[in-house]
């Protein structure tokens, strides 16, 4: 069989970490952007994830404020949800993305535009199924 599995999805993690200054509030906030920016795309479904309790009103010190999100959708859209959350957090107080699709990772930061599309061109590339040879021979 050939073309992509019909009704396949995968899910993908996002960890969105701010600079020491970070407050923990204004990364929940940027976090829900960015979910209803991913929810505008082809995409099954994008819930916030809870990463740890910080009690009411605490602010750790030296610690980074994270927010986290899983995306569900297709293989075809994760293209599309990197795209968008390489351009998203250029003008962002987001300090890294984290990224996490099955056991690969990539962790985006603030690199230029041209090298952060290299870098997810690498992680897509890296997970692509191996092209049919079309030698006939299969299971």
């Amino acid at each position: 069989m050939t073309g992509v599995a019909v009704g396949r999805t995968e899910r993908m993690h996002l960890v969105l970490a701010g600079g020491r200054d970070a407050d923990q509030e204004e990364l929940d906030e940027l976090t829900l952007q960015l979910r209803e920016r991913l929810l505008e795309l082809d995409v099954d479904d994008v819930e916030p994830i809870r990463s740890g309790d910080v009690p009411a009103g605490a602010k750790p010190v030296d610690a980074f404020a994270v927010g986290a999100l899983a995306v569900t959708a297709a293989p075809f859209a994760l293209r599309a949800a990197l795209d968008l959350v390489r351009t998203w957090i250029e003008n962002r107080p987001v300090r890294t993305v984290s990224i996490t699709l099955g056991e690969d990772s990539l962790e985006l930061e603030a690199v230029s535009s041209a090298d952060q599309q290299r870098l997810i061109e690498a992680f897509l590339a890296a997970r692509a199924p191996e092209p049919d040879t079309g030698t006939g021979q299969g299971d």
